[in-house]
């Protein structure tokens, strides 16, 4: 039956990788290839244009005002040549009506050491993000309605050596299916703050980090660092997302049904289980004219019990026990990204230093303290690839390890993914990973996962 199963997701992935050839062929070729491979060109959306404005620049900063060129001297007896009036930059273009894009993965991961047995796991997932423009059915520019289908196939070794899923593009609550459905809508004012309110899917907001840019098909592959999982956000959220740019700051706020709602619509549970909030600020640094951003956050909910829907099962605590008594969350993360380095010869290509801390009450979240730090970026010798090196821990509260230790030893959790991308063509992306994790799970052995992604986008 599982070599049925497994023959039926081949063909299946193949069938999808022979369609997304195709398509690509034919889809136009896009303007900064580099930039939407790795998400950066995206950033903006999260972090304000001007946060990355230096970064979109191959001279890093720019001139001030009467720095430029000086004229060229005229010549003996001739006159100096007018200087032409400069040309007023063309209009921009209007905005799109429909934008569509396609993202497709597929996985094979084994593992080379530690207590999984050693298979080889064929997997894959493909993202749909929709954009309708208001005036497309003779509404208000300022609205746009988002659509994002997700499906998922395939064996992963998510839960196989660590708690934190390995493979970010496979994670989804325990029990639930291939298949979910966001929508949303968003009005954004002429002052650039925008307003998203609906189903979310918290992936994108990852994917836009700058330096980590990694949302389960570019970048990092671990939760722990294309999504750091708090124990408080849902992977998928149904609320509002504001956010608000001013100079150099990007200030967001969050209110959202802490349930997770994969394969909800959002109505069942109609905060049922208390109110999630977040409020955040970030700020634009600069280190040697290298652009970063510094963000802090506070996130919490109203929540009586542990997040039972995202809690794996085999860490549910029995009733009576210690964990789990508590009402009300709320924990504080602390963030930092970095450019260290930027090409002239590749414009918005480099590499820097990513970070991030987040410290929790503990009860009822099950996370009490957990944070990552590394490099990532393009290297300068091929720009258009990307690559990652990065350590991140996560810490289960002491009341929890204390109430399961009867049936399951628990620890802290550790590893280690690095990363390359190989970019052979436009939209056309292959990794090759490597993670070490030491498991929260006590008696597991460190275990030594290798993967490949091939990545296709149109």
């Amino acid at each position: 039956m599982a070599f049925a199963t497994f023959n039926r997701a081949r063909r299946f992935g193949l069938a999808t990788s022979a369609l997304a050839l195709s398509c690509a062929a034919l889809s136009p070729a896009h303007a900064e290839t580099g930039l939407a491979e790795t998400g950066l060109a995206e950033a903006g959306s999260l972090l304000d244009a001007e946060t990355f404005a230096l970064a979109a620049s191959s001279t890093a900063t720019p001139l001030p005002a009467g720095e430029g060129p000086a004229p060229m001297p005229a010549q003996d007896g001739a006159e100096a040549a007018p200087q032409a009036a400069p040309q007023a930059p063309p209009p921009p273009p209007p905005p799109e009506k429909v934008r569509l894009r396609v993202v497709a993965s597929q996985f094979l991961e084994t593992p080379v050491a530690g207590d999984a047995p050693s298979d080889l796991n064929y997997s894959g997932r493909i993202d749909g993000y929709l954009e309708v423009g208001g005036h497309f059915y003779g509404g208000s520019d300022n609205i746009t309605i988002r659509i994002r289908p997700e499906l998922s196939w395939g064996d992963s070794m998510n839960g196989q050596i660590g708690l934190i899923p390995a493979n970010t593009a496979l994670y989804r609550p325990e029990g639930k299916g291939d298949f979910d459905l966001s929508a949303s809508v968003e009005y954004k004012w002429d002052s650039g703050a925008t307003l998203e309110v609906g189903k979310m899917n918290v992936l994108d907001t990852s994917g836009q980090l700058p330096i980590v840019a990694s949302d389960g098909h570019y970048g990092f592959m671990n939760l722990g660092l294309a999504l750091p999982p708090t124990a408080v956000v849902p992977n998928t959220l149904t609320g509002a997302m504001l956010t608000v740019p001013s100079g150099k700051w990007i200030y967001r706020a969050w209110v959202f049904d802490p349930d997770s709602q994969y394969q909800r619509t959002g109505f069942e549970t109609a905060f049922e289980s208390g109110v999630g909030f977040m409020a955040a600020a970030a700020r634009r640094t600069s280190v040697n004219r290298m652009p970063g951003v510094l963000n802090v956050a506070l996130v919490g909910s109203t929540r009586e019990r542990f997040a039972a829907d995202i809690l794996p099962r085999a860490l549910t605590p029995p009733p009576g026990g210690s964990f789990g008594d508590e009402s009300g969350e709320l924990a504080l993360q602390l963030s930092y990204y970095q450019y260290i380095k930027l090409y002239p010869e590749a414009r918005g290509k480099g590499w820097g230093v990513l970070a991030r801390f987040q410290a929790s009450m503990g009860d009822p979240t099950f996370l009490d303290y957990s944070g990552y730090f590394g490099v990532s970026g393009n290297p300068r010798f091929r720009p258009n690839d990307r690559f990652g090196l990065a350590y991140f821990q996560y810490s289960l509260t002491d009341e929890l390890a204390d109430d399961i230790a009867f049936r399951l030893g628990i620890e802290d959790e550790s590893g280690v993914e690095a990363f390359y991308t190989y970019q052979f063509a436009e939209g056309f992306g292959l990794t090759a990973n490597v993670q070490v994790v030491d498991s929260a799970i006590a008696f597991r052995d460190t275990g030594v996962t290798l993967g490949a992604r091939l990545t296709t986008s149109f």
